[in-house]
């Protein structure tokens, strides 16, 4: 398998292993943004095909990073050129981070599930389809551990570049559960 390319995107923050008696005043505004990614397979290795959702950006652009890097997940395609998604515990690369489909409208996702992900097994998503998505544990600014989360929902699939394009939601404030758009509230 040919090494990743990575798309640093900005932090996506719940609280999953802090409290909230110790979480900071939210500060930051959550967003929906248009992502595309590229199918781990079959593209050339100057595209990303995989994420890392516990890093800022700088000035919110996404920053491109080829040859591997910290992530949280990949994405392919598999033989119908479906999207899907891979923890890092799919690709034998530890069990950190995870991922889960719901069946929820995007803009009914207002609160990252406290359970349920797959850590060891990739996740079939269709066009249409909605999952969402947790980091490996990481230390925040605030020396808080805490899990970082995002919502996605597949727009579209380019077979003929491989590409995967698709609504994320981040919750930019360390610890906070919110998936939904404005600065989150306690």
């Amino acid at each position: 398998m040919r090494s990743l390319r990575l798309l640093l995107l900005p932090c996506l923050a719940l609280a999953a292993a802090c409290s909230d008696l110790a979480l900071p005043k939210a500060q930051n505004e959550n967003v929906v943004d248009t992502v595309s990614l590229y199918a781990l397979s079959g593209t050339p290795p100057s595209t990303p095909s995989a994420y890392w959702l516990g890093n800022f950006a700088a000035a919110d652009r996404p920053i491109f990073i080829q040859d591997g890097g910290s992530f949280d997940f990949a994405v392919d395609l598999d033989s119908a050129y479906r999207p899907v998604l891979k923890p890092t515990g799919a690709l034998q690369l530890g069990r950190g981070s995870g991922v889960q489909t719901t069946t929820l409208p995007f803009d009914s996702i207002r609160i990252a599930p406290g359970g349920g992900f797959q850590l060891d097994s990739a996740v079939t998503v269709p066009v249409g389809g909605r999952a969402i998505v947790h980091s490996r544990p990481a230390l925040c600014d605030t020396q808080i551990q805490a899990v970082y989360y995002a919502k996605l929902e597949i727009l579209t699939v380019d077979s003929a570049s491989r590409r995967i394009d698709f609504l994320l939601l981040v919750d930019r404030n360390c610890g906070y559960r919110g998936l939904e758009p404005g600065v989150p509230r306690r």
